[in-house]
């Protein structure tokens, strides 16, 4: 039974070195960077984002209904 238990664990140790190694190998960038890249991101497009510029009464879905007028 320790023979199990040591191949066990064996395996999980190699598991975990195998992540290990995938994670250290993906390719980084500074924060600094991603904030900038993130910032320059944001005003690019604030033209197009409906919470800095509004939505047009016509195309909001969430305005409040009209009331019927032949009632």
């Amino acid at each position: 039974m320790s023979n199990n238990n040591a191949s066990t664990s064996l395996a999980v140790a190699h598991k975990a070195v195998k992540q290990l190694r995938l994670e250290a190998s993906v390719r980084r960038i500074h924060v600094s960077q991603a904030a900038t890249d993130l910032k320059n991101f944001c005003l690019q497009n604030a033209q197009k984002d409906p919470l800095l510029m509004g939505v047009p009464s016509g195309d909001n879905p969430f305005r409040p209904p009209k009331s019927c007028g032949l009632l």
